[in-house]
């Protein structure tokens, strides 16, 4: 067998003899240490086993004949498990004794969209140009790849779908389905972080099988929400802003993160409950409500 690397993957390795609270076993022309506590099965000398192949803690390469479903040419969920800002994220894709490390240059760029403890990577394995094992997350390009398109009749409902892509255009998702979505800025309030669950609405189901969503909430109950916080904002700015309903948008999504019509409809609420007057351009908060 040519010399190759064979951590992250999984090999047939032959029983070669018994050592202590291990096995040794060739994989190609490899010896490979199988720890008695990574068998779940009895093995006999020259019994040949299936073994996922990786580096403990300590730097030695051995085997496991527990399979992670992440390896080097598989894709699988894998919980955050340590974040470190200057390394990356570590992940556990199953190993009794080993995380895996997602580098800082497979993470988005601000860190406050960074995954936390307890959110999940879809990610699979490779090796570093220093032969070190990491978790790369997918691209777009495969999920595209294994697509699983969404039906006509989901539009309207609500999933759960986990983010797996995050950039300026927007928040790339997987629901449990294996149905790919995604989150236009306007959609949100607040960016998601990579590997954050969320519970989204199906605004539109594509021709292509993808879904675009929405984290915002229904159209009356938005509009009763953002009055509220652009109230609050005028209370806490002594009742007045420079915003009003011929303001510019980018100046609108800047300071609320909504979009002008949204802004609007709210604005015009308060208009309508008198709690809000706009002179001079700018929006003013009515104490005189008689």
């Amino acid at each position: 067998m040519k010399d190759v690397n064979i951590l992250g993957t999984v090999q047939a390795g032959k029983v070669e003899k018994k050592i202590t609270n291990a096995f040794l076993l060739k994989v190609g022309d490899k010896e490979v240490v199988l720890p008695d506590e990574e068998v779940d099965q009895e093995i006999d000398l020259n019994d040949k086993l299936r073994c996922f192949i990786y580096e403990d803690k300590k730097g030695k390469m051995v085997a496991t004949m527990k399979i992670p479903e992440v390896t080097n040419e598989t894709y699988g969920w894998a919980e955050v498990v340590e974040v470190i800002p200057n390394m990356g994220v570590f992940v556990d894709i199953g190993l009794n004794d080993k995380d895996i490390l997602v580098s800082t240059d497979h993470l988005p760029l601000l860190k406050t969209v960074w995954p936390k403890e307890g959110d999940f990577m879809f990610v699979s394995l490779e090796l570093d140009k220093k032969g070190r094992l990491l978790a790369e997350p997918i691209s777009e390009q495969e999920v595209i790849n294994d697509l699983e398109p969404a039906p006509e009749d989901l539009l309207h409902q609500e999933v759960t779908a986990r983010v797996y892509r995050s950039t300026k255009a927007g928040s790339a998702v997987l629901t449990g389905e294996g149905y790919r979505g995604f989150v236009h800025p306007t959609e949100r309030k607040e960016e998601p972080r990579l590997g954050e669950t969320i519970t989204a609405r199906v605004i539109d189901v594509k021709d292509d099988g993808t879904i675009n969503l929405s984290l915002r909430p229904l159209k009356q109950e938005g509009m009763k929400e953002d009055a509220e916080v652009i109230y609050d904002y005028l209370v806490e700015n002594d009742g007045v802003m420079h915003l009003h309903d011929k303001s510019d948008p980018e100046e609108i999504r800047k300071t609320f993160k909504i979009s002008k019509s949204a802004f609007k409809r709210a604005l015009g609420q308060l208009l309508k409950e008198r709690k809000v007057i706009q002179k001079d351009g700018k929006t003013v908060i009515n104490h005189d409500r008689s």
